[in-house]
């Protein structure tokens, strides 16, 4: 009856042991594949990043011509009108203050 209890208990470590094995293949599988999955969403947003900063960068160096002319023109505005450029930045002060009271 000892032999009995002992080959069963004997029989369930090997079992036991063969699961373990089983469930650490299947731990460094998941590993393996979340690894992978990990990389390639970081390549991917990695594309997406340089992508969308190229466009960015496309508009704004498009765009550069236009601002400067515009920033010339607002310049040569607030040279010949003084007094209204004064009164125009008091006024965005105020609401800058405004909003920020606000708060």
């Amino acid at each position: 009856m000892v032999a009995n209890l002992w080959r069963h208990h004997s029989d369930v470590g090997d079992d036991l042991e063969a699961q373990i094995a089983r469930l650490s293949r299947e731990v460094a599988s998941l590993k393996k594949t979340l690894s992978k999955r990990g990389t390639a969403a970081y390549e991917d947003t990695s594309e997406r990043a340089a992508d969308l900063y190229e466009d960015v960068l496309s508009r704004i160096s498009d765009a550069m011509p236009d601002i400067k002319r515009q920033s010339r023109a607002v310049q040569k505005a607030a040279h010949d009108n003084p007094v209204a450029t004064a009164v125009v930045g008091v006024a965005v002060i105020g609401l800058l203050l405004g909003l920020l009271a606000r708060r």
